[in-house]
């Protein structure tokens, strides 16, 4: 849960104004566990700062940290006390409401790990923007009507999983397509990609890179065909979402990870009223990428093609259709 943004909100105009010289100005808010917090801002461009520091918890030197639209991370040195600090600071260009958005969710994360030690609050911190950084990099706006329903196969999927019995921490750490997977689940040693369609004629499928339906790197590959339907009685996006949680309820950190991957995803608890359409189920398809396949991978396509979009129609792919657990079963997760 984010925490209410109003101690940094009036820290930051407390501590507004000019300055010719640079550095930091600060205030001490609610810290999260052993973690200090601080509203900043860093001068001369006056940029609003949440400034997080560690005592025993330490950032090696060569990592790199997330820089998004918006937003910049950075190591800081506010105080010269030899402790850890990290400054997440507001760009010039940012959006002022939704950076205070941003540094209330981060904190509300910190938070909700605030007994675990600092290193975990730490990675907490980091992980938490990294999911900002993919947010923002789509556009902080709605989901296309496309992506939306993307979205909404996946989650699908990911409900199926982990009702299918593979453990709830392992079902949300396979889910990589938020974070720019070649496919949408990396299971064991292969992977699934999961398309999903509205139309009741053929199943058009949009592969999007040659790499998609290539099952050199991880084997065995297979395609989950969602077709949905638009009814009032359906779910809407956000509501999708809620069912994976409550399929998640009693494990902390499939949770959290959850939370960071529907970021990721491009999805914010706040804009739920930007999904009115309502989706049903109407069946998946589950079908191994393997000979006969219609794809056009490396190795596959003339020399000098590098990069490919194209569509192919899963309902004329051949093969038999594989069963879910007979699927998560041949890649290793039952």
């Amino acid at each position: 849960m984010a925490r209410p943004i109003d101690e940094f909100v009036m820290a930051w105009a407390a501590l507004s104004g000019d300055s010719s010289e640079e550095g930091w100005r600060s205030i001490q808010v609610t810290p999260a566990g052993s973690c200090s917090l601080m509203a900043g801002r860093r001068f001369p461009g006056n940029e609003e700062a949440l400034l997080a520091g560690f005592s025993s918890a330490r950032l090696p030197p060569a990592e790199k940290l997330p820089e998004g639209q918006g937003f910049e991370v950075s190591r800081a040195d506010p105080h010269g006390d030899g402790n850890t600090w990290i400054a997440l600071t507001r760009k010039e260009t940012g959006s002022q409401e939704l950076f205070a958005e941003m540094v209330g969710d981060v904190a509300g994360a910190m938070d909700a790990v605030a007994t675990e030690g600092e290193e975990r609050l730490l990675r907490t911190l980091l992980t938490r923007v990294r999911s900002w950084q993919e947010f923002m990099r789509k556009g902080a706006q709605a989901l296309s009507p496309e992506a939306e329903i993307g979205l909404v196969g996946e989650l699908a999927f990911l409900k199926a999983v982990v009702e299918s019995g593979v453990p709830a921490s392992l079902a949300v750490e396979a889910w990589v397509g938020p974070l720019e997977g070649i496919q949408d689940f990396e299971l064991g040693t292969g992977a699934v990609e999961v398309k999903a369609t509205l139309s009741s004629q053929g199943f058009p499928a949009k592969i999007g890179s040659l790499e998609q339906l290539d099952d050199t790197p991880r084997s065995p590959l297979f395609v989950a065909g969602a077709r949905f339907s638009q009814r009032e009685s359906g779910s809407n996006l956000p509501e999708f979402a809620e069912a994976v949680r409550e399929s998640l309820a009693g494990d902390g950190e499939a949770l959290r990870m959850f939370t960071d991957r529907l970021l990721a995803a491009g999805l914010h608890e706040t804009h739920a009223d930007r999904y009115p359409r309502r989706f049903v189920l109407d069946r998946m398809r589950i079908v191994e990428v393997g000979e006969g396949f219609p794809r056009m991978v490396p190795g596959m396509v003339p020399a000098g093609i590098r990069r490919a979009v194209y569509e192919i129609d899963l309902d004329r792919a051949p093969g038999p259709e594989v069963g879910l657990v007979e699927t998560l079963k041949r890649l290793g997760a039952l």
